[in-house]
């Protein structure tokens, strides 16, 4: 088969799309192109077959009988050409797996644990975005989520995942090691602040119902940067177990007390009803209820051993995912 004489895949889209039309402009608007770059297309198109394909009659044109035996092969060709790259594609769509989830979720909870997920199913290409942003899945090609919410997601499926809780956190090294021994003593500490991790609903759980929220400090936007400033020592954070249980089992962060601070909000797993089923949905489904339960296990060994131990275990190289509990 000889492909060199064929004509300009532009020149013959722009002749279907005229033809089934029988109009330049409504073409044009189809293609997104001027009026005239479809005239001159069909012209040159024309000129290279040597035949008239539309008839013209001032601004109206209609197909030759020539042009509608060739807009008929050429819809025909077409028409192939696109299933062929639709099941192309398809079959490519198959293979990947799309997951939406908080940037800081994506970061601190997913990201060290992801790799066993790859390892047990390399035949799907993962593909995690790292985005604030609410998921549209009649719009944006994602499979599935991961929401930090109250769990009200119409039309979706919704799992509970985990539930939040908030505590102080801080370096071992903070001041020198000497660590508040009692909530009061924050009165006398640098608390770090962030958009999402308020400290009121912690005081009214630790009895300091008259403590307003602090409005002096840095603020962080992002709760990443937040738990990090809390590793260099800068102050104590209000933080989420699931954002700080790696810290706190590598013995970077200590947490404070035993009081838990109340979450409006947890996390859900959420996807089309329709996708649930499938191979890959299902897949990561089974895969990070399992490792919530580790992770729920992991966070209790890493408080029960104390800063000391955790500190200690960090030295000799032995990190969270070393101590991660078989199922």
């Amino acid at each position: 088969m000889d492909l060199r004489h064929l004509p300009a895949l532009n020149a013959i889209k722009a002749f279907e799309a005229a033809a089934r039309h029988e109009s330049f402009s409504r073409a044009a608007d189809e293609l997104f192109v001027t009026h005239g770059a479809v005239s001159h297309q069909i012209r040159a198109l024309e000129a290279e077959l040597g035949v008239s394909l539309f008839a013209r009659d001032g601004k109206r044109v209609r197909l030759t009988e020539t042009g509608r035996r060739y807009a008929t092969q050429v819809r025909a060709a077409l028409t192939g050409l696109a299933d062929a790259t639709r099941a192309i594609r398809a079959g490519d769509r198959e293979r990947r797996l799309v997951v939406s989830m908080l940037t800081s979720f994506a970061a601190r909870w997913v990201t060290p644990r992801i790799g066993s997920f790859i390892e047990a199913h390399p035949q799907w290409d993962l593909e995690l975005l790292s985005t604030n942003a609410l998921t549209d899945f009649a719009r944006d090609d994602v499979d599935a989520a991961i929401r930090f919410g109250f769990g009200k997601y119409p039309g979706l499926h919704a799992e509970l995942l985990l539930e939040e809780i908030f505590f102080p956190a801080c370096s071992p090294n903070f001041n020198g090691g000497k660590l508040p021994q009692t909530p009061a003593d924050l009165a006398k500490a640098p608390l770090l602040r962030s958009d999402d991790e308020l400290w009121r609903p912690w005081f009214d759980a630790a009895g300091l119902t008259d403590w307003p929220e602090p409005k002096r400090g840095v603020l962080y936007q992002d709760s990443s940067n937040l738990l990090q400033a809390a590793v260099d020592g800068q102050g104590i954070a209000l933080t989420r177990r699931s954002l700080a249980m790696h810290e706190i089992a590598a013995g970077r962060l200590v947490r404070l007390f035993d009081v838990d601070g109340p979450s409006p909000w947890q996390y859900y797993f959420i996807c089309p009803p329709q996708l649930l089923e499938t191979a890959r949905v299902k897949a990561f489904r089974n895969w990070v209820f399992d490792e919530v339960a580790r992770f729920r296990q992991l966070f209790d060994l890493a408080c029960e051993a104390g800063p000391a131990t955790c500190a200690r275990l960090a030295t000799e190289g032995v990190t969270a995912d070393a101590l991660r509990v078989a199922p």
